[in-house]
């Protein structure tokens, strides 16, 4: 969503004019398909990041606007809440020393960052959910302060008309209830782009839509929210409810949720954009100057903004990209499947087995989607959400048509996808010894059965047995948390104890429980 919406651009009269834009800009879309006017392939990937801010008591800070204004630089952007801010980073060739090379441009951004934090009593905390992060911290008053947050918090209140409601069973039982659509800022990820031709854009969507749920079982990050262990990467389902504009009744007549996992196998990126038309109506009927089929008959490229628009207030988890560089047009898979952090180590190697087993899914020439149902995708996606790196998923057995086999997610790892992402990342062309490094952390992750997510409860539970209340513990935990994080160090090498000195401190009191009542 990270176009610049101007206050006033909302003209409730003009949405008949913006739907008849969507689809002059979907017949834009396919005609420039059949045309074959897409970029040639570049083997370039991006990446961004969504970052927390906390204080020295572990708690949230609001000071993204300050953070922002002495970090001066373009990479570093706000997000939903003030508690949060976003780093790019530029786009680079997979091949080589891709690897380390983005690891060392993360740590020094992210120090820089954390630096410049420090001048006010804040600092950069890498994690899917702020641990410490109580419901009266997530308001409509704690938007950042930009434009375009306000106007999508009013248009999906209104399209919802009612408060929106969160309700989540996982170790422990979540009710919450919020005017706005602030809990979703609770949510941080890190976004992987990578650039396709047309022709490969399905085969890639679709081998990352299989692979979501053992990306997550790997990376999951986020236990916590609002003081109650849930499940073990909760973003997907608070990111789910924190926007869901539909009331009960909606839900009840089968309306599809605006975070969406999807429900089909594709055959072209067409298909993605033509299903957000056909199913969601627009949050932001904000119509750009351009005609986009006139531009096709005089021979020029339209920004298809309309549509663009319209594209990123669809939440899926992998989601397509329409975008124009240099007069050329291109297409891109941004999977938004994995938190944030726990180390610049840990989301490279994420980032290394993404790219490594998507190339070789993508490749294979008896593709898993075509013995994998969809259906099995998506529910082996919750699980391993629940269940995080302890999951079982069902997955196609090794050269037997039509079955699947029930198996650990660890252990699908280890003995089949890690061979996988390696010959992936070598059909990049990516430097052997970095490959190596980065999935043996994915490799070690699975053999120890830790990652973020364990590492947290365990250690909350350390906490707890020292002898701090819940807030307390929440609180030591994060403070620890971030010590590691900045370390360096990944996560399945962190101990879960500490020394007493740091769990004798305790977090600022809180003033109010929020609406989702005191902890049990």
């Amino acid at each position: 969503m990270g176009e610049k919406v101007a206050a006033d651009g909302l003209d409730p009269a003009g949405r008949e004019r913006y739907r008849r834009k969507l689809h002059e800009c979907l017949e834009g879309l396919a005609r420039l398909l059949k045309e074959e006017r897409f970029d040639r392939p570049k083997n370039l990937m991006g990446l961004e990041i969504e970052l927390n801010l906390a204080g020295a008591d572990g708690l949230p800070r609001m000071m993204n606007t300050q953070v922002l204004e002495r970090i001066a630089s373009r990479d570093f952007q706000t997000e939903l809440a003030q508690c949060n801010i976003e780093v790019n980073v530029l786009p680079h060739r997979l091949t080589g020393r891709v690897l380390d090379q983005l690891a060392e441009e993360l740590r020094t951004g992210l120090a820089y960052a954390d630096r410049k934090a420090r001048e006010v009593a804040a600092r950069i905390v890498m994690i899917g959910i702020l641990p410490t992060l109580n419901a009266t911290d997530l308001t409509a008053a704690s938007l950042s302060g930009t434009d375009r947050y306000a106007i999508l918090n009013d248009e999906m209140r209104a399209a919802r008309g009612e408060d929106f409601a969160i309700d989540i069973q996982g170790v422990e039982h979540l009710r919450s209830r919020s005017p706005s659509i602030a809990p979703e800022a609770a949510c941080t990820s890190v976004q992987l782009h990578l650039q396709v031709t047309p022709g490969r854009f399905a085969a890639v969507w679709n081998a990352a839509q299989a692979i979501a749920a053992v990306q997550v079982a790997v990376g999951a990050n986020s236990p916590f929210l609002f003081g109650r262990e849930l499940w073990r990467e909760s973003r997907p389902p608070v990111f789910q409810q924190a926007t869901d504009t539909r009331p009960p009744e909606l839900q009840a007549q089968g309306v599809r949720p605006r975070t969406w996992f999807g429900e089909r196998w594709i055959d072209s990126a067409h298909d993605l954009f033509e299903e957000n038309l056909r199913y969601f109506p627009p949050l932001l009927p904000i119509c750009g100057p351009q005609e986009p089929l006139r531009m096709l008959d005089a021979g020029d490229v339209p920004d298809l903004s309309e549509l663009v628009l319209h594209n990123g207030t669809v939440y899926r988890w992998n989601r397509p990209v329409y975008d124009v560089a240099d007069g050329v047009p291109h297409l891109r898979v941004e999977n938004r499947v994995l938190p944030a952090g726990p180390t610049v180590a840990d989301v490279v190697a994420n980032t290394a087995f993404y790219y490594g087993l998507v190339r070789a899914l993508a490749e294979e020439p008896r593709p898993v989607w075509s013995r994998l149902p969809f259906e099995t995708a998506a529910e082996n996606f919750d699980t391993a959400c629940r269940d995080g790196i302890d999951a079982t998923l069902r997955w196609p057995r090794p050269g037997r048509a039509g079955t699947l086999a029930e198996i650990p997610a660890a252990r699908l790892v280890r003995q089949e996808l890690l061979p996988l992402a390696a010959a992936g990342l070598d059909s990049w062309g990516v430097e052997r010894a970095d490959r190596d490094h980065y999935l043996g952390i994915i490799e070690q992750r699975c053999a120890r059965r830790t990652n973020g997510a364990s590492w947290q409860a365990a250690a909350f539970h350390h906490a707890q047995r020292q002898g701090l209340d819940r807030d307390a513990a929440l609180a030591a935990m994060t403070r620890r948390y971030g010590e590691l994080m900045h370390g360096g160090e990944p996560v399945h090498t962190w101990p879960v104890g500490w020394a007493a000195k740091e769990t004798s401190r305790r977090s600022a009191p809180r003033t109010t429980a929020g609406p989702c009542g005191p902890p049990p």
